[in-house]
């Protein structure tokens, strides 16, 4: 076994690819033509929503917190591919329909389609299953957990503020790669309102099973969120310092 093929069990990443003479092994080319098919699956179709909805009432039920669901401005999916600032603002409709009792909450947890279906169809469920194992042992309240329609990750800025929530956390579905098609991105916003931009969130990206594994991605989310509080901030004025060791802070 050459190094190349060696190296090529640890990665999804194009190394080693075939040639017969200039050109690629027919192999490979049918390969790339397969992930780039997925990719374009996984923008263009639609997440099962009845599943999402059938999953969220058993998390009511296991961990006593409600659901809803709701759409941006986007009015079709063509709209939100050429329209990105119709994705980062509420439907009129649903504006008034998030938190009419005017609570306020620690921590909002806002779940958007994004740009891959299959993320949200394969990785959504149960990563909001295993933070939400976790997050119980820490004191904080949660509000609604929201499932969004056509979002872009600021959305989650309009639909947190109006939970008067001290922090926003996005679980959002990936723009695919060309050998990741199911990626989870999971950002937290301190203090979120209309208007923040990308340098005040903190950003976890690749979360799959062949990409930052599932668990590993809640500890750290965890962990970033018991400093945004403790701090007082997110973005780049948060720097990740995650010890190796979880343990301690997930107990405590």
């Amino acid at each position: 076994m050459s190094n190349l093929e060696s190296w090529r069990q640890f990665t999804q990443a194009r190394i080693g690819l075939g040639r017969s003479g200039g050109s690629l092994s027919t192999k490979d080319v049918l390969r790339f033509r397969l992930d780039h098919a997925r990719a374009k699956d996984a923008v263009l179709q639609e997440p099962n929503w009845d599943q999402l909805r059938k999953e969220s009432a058993e998390f009511s039920k296991t961990y006593g917190i409600s659901s809803q669901f709701v759409k941006s401005q986007v009015t079709s999916k063509e709209e939100y591919l050429l329209r990105p600032d119709l994705g980062r603002r509420l439907s009129k409709e649903d504006v008034s329909s998030v938190n009419p009792d005017n609570a306020s909450y620690d921590l909002s947890i806002v779940c958007i389609d994004g740009l891959s279906a299959k993320a949200m169809d394969e990785n959504l469920l149960p990563f909001v299953n295993r933070f939400l194992m976790m997050i119980q042992k820490t004191k904080l309240s949660l509000a609604p957990l929201v499932f969004a329609k056509w979002g872009r990750v600021a959305l989650g800025d309009e639909i947190a503020s109006l939970f008067h929530a001290k922090l926003c956390m996005v679980v959002i579905g990936e723009r695919p790669g060309l050998s990741s098609c199911d990626s989870l991105g999971i950002y937290l916003t301190y203090e979120p309102k209309l208007g923040n931009t990308d340098e005040t969130r903190n950003c976890i990206s690749n979360v799959r099973p062949l990409g930052y594994p599932m668990e590993a991605a809640v500890e750290k989310t965890i962990y970033l969120i018991s400093e945004s509080f403790l701090q007082k901030r997110s973005g780049v004025l948060l720097k990740d310092q995650m010890p190796m060791d979880t343990k301690f802070i997930l107990e405590n």
